[in-house]
């Protein structure tokens, strides 16, 4: 039986995630991954402090009250943590979610429709083009999210996860990832899981500086973002 048959034979939640089937990586591995998650987060930090400053006052005018929120998210080894976004959807959007749930495209305990009722007229543009995910990055100075990962769960979608799913637990969650060069919400809930347990086994330096690279025309060509 393989890491993934025997991942998927058995449930578990964060409190098991120690027992999960792990991966030894040299021991000079994480001070280099930590050394490209701070300078790619101040590069994109600084470089597009333009554009969130402008989208932040395009939300501001176009939906009003902050452009900014923190939604709690599961981050390595079950951690819950706030992560920053750019605001996509109206205000109070979230007392709406229960009943949005049977109008879901995707399989699987997570919720995505390609054209929300609840955006507000900026939002769609900010999720097409990753705009909204740019605060992520001081997450990733906060040491709560890695330049490149596992997208970090909701504790709602974790608490349907098995443990081939839970298994992307025992590392930091990413700003980018293999799910998000390879299609994004474009591929089904399982290839995504697999796109990301591949990324555990696979994990070096070099291969997050190849994912880091692939981001951008990934995020250019829009594939399965929405």
């Amino acid at each position: 039986m393989n890491v993934a048959e025997a991942a998927r034979s058995t449930r578990t939640d964060a409190a098991s995630l120690a027992l999960l089937p792990g991966r030894a990586v040299p021991a000079a591995y994480a001070p280099v991954k930590r050394l490209i998650d701070i300078v790619t987060a101040l590069a994109a930090l600084t470089l597009c402090s333009p554009i969130i400053v402008l989208a932040a006052l395009g939300i501001v005018l176009v939906s009003g009250g902050s452009p900014f929120f923190a939604q709690e998210r599961v981050g390595k080894n079950g951690r819950p943590f706030r992560m920053f976004k750019l605001r996509t959807m109206v205000r109070g959007a979230h007392l709406l979610h229960a009943e949005m749930l049977q109008m879901n495209e995707v399989d699987g305990p997570v919720f995505k429709m390609r054209t929300d009722p609840r955006l507000h007229p900026l939002g769609s543009f900010l999720r097409r083009t990753s705009i909204d995910e740019l605060p992520n990055f001081v997450n990733v100075l906060r040491g709560e999210m890695s330049a490149v990962g596992p997208r970090p769960p909701l504790p709602a979608e974790v608490a349907h996860y098995d443990a081939y799913a839970m298994r992307r637990l025992t590392v930091n969650p990413g700003v980018t990832g293999l799910w998000q060069i390879s299609g994004r919400s474009a591929v089904s809930f399982e290839q995504w899981m697999a796109l990301d347990n591949e990324y555990i086994d696979r994990w070096s330096p070099l291969l997050d500086l190849q994912i880091i690279l692939r981001t951008l025309p990934a995020v250019i060509h829009g594939i399965g973002a929405h």
